[in-house]
């Protein structure tokens, strides 16, 4: 049986990595963090995206639990970009 690939590392069984990424975000001022509706948005979007795989974006390698949640980010895929 194949493992589904399409998760958030938290789901994929990455704690360790998540969570990293969850004390680098804690450290950061809020004023640099997308509001929870906002950031919900975001992760919604990049989980029905092809080009997640394991909690990281296809397109420019980052953890997208990252890349959502910055407030002046922005999807990487240009050709479709979806937030």
């Amino acid at each position: 049986m194949e493992k589904c690939k399409k998760c958030l590392l938290l789901e994929a069984g990455e704690r360790v990595t998540y969570e990293e990424i969850m004390n680098y975000l804690n450290s950061l001022n809020k004023s640099e963090l997308a509001d929870e509706v906002t950031y919900k948005e975001r992760i919604t979007n990049c989980i029905n995206c092809d080009n997640l795989i394991s909690g990281m974006c296809l397109k420019c390698g980052c953890y997208v639990e990252v890349r959502a949640r910055l407030m002046d980010s922005y999807c990487p895929d240009a050709d479709n970009e979806r937030w």
